[in-house]
């Protein structure tokens, strides 16, 4: 994981980037692998350079990637919409793979309605949801998810 390896919160650990190099002067493949899904390989790729690390995107894979990766390999259809229980890097992952979503951080204020025989309102074409970490996580989004 990168987070606490490769860096913590906005900095560089030390001796990185000499170990990134000692390692690629070896011929080592390298892959940054990252269980938070908050960003986009973009995004992380961007991060990595703030940082001072030449990396590409090809080099990152991170668990918003790895769900667009998934949907695509089981050929989840491209008219079906997957609904996001997440943050911008899902959002972003799955919109360049090609695929329709909703929900995100755009359902961060909703609430439900707690009212005996409720049916809350829901698009009918949504085939996946796709969860990662969420700041704006909250009950509407459950239920959204599992309709």
């Amino acid at each position: 994981d990168c987070d606490g390896v490769i860096w913590k919160g906005d900095k560089l650990i030390d001796g990185v980037p000499e170990t990134l190099d000692m390692l690629r002067s070896k011929g080592k493949r390298l892959v940054f692998v990252t269980n938070n899904s908050t960003k986009s390989r973009k995004q992380y790729g961007k991060k990595l350079e703030t940082l001072g690390l030449s990396v590409t995107e090809e080099e990152i894979f991170a668990s918003s990637f790895a769900a667009a990766a998934y949907l695509k390999s089981i050929d989840f259809p491209k008219e079906k919409k997957i609904y996001v229980i997440g943050e911008e890097g899902i959002l972003k992952e799955l919109e360049l793979a090609g695929y329709q979503y909703l929900g995100g951080p755009e359902d961060g204020g909703k609430k439900i309605e707690l009212k005996p025989g409720f049916l809350m309102e829901h698009d009918e074409d949504v085939g996946a949801v796709v969860v990662g970490f969420d700041r704006y996580f909250n009950y509407y989004k459950v239920q959204y998810g599992t309709l």
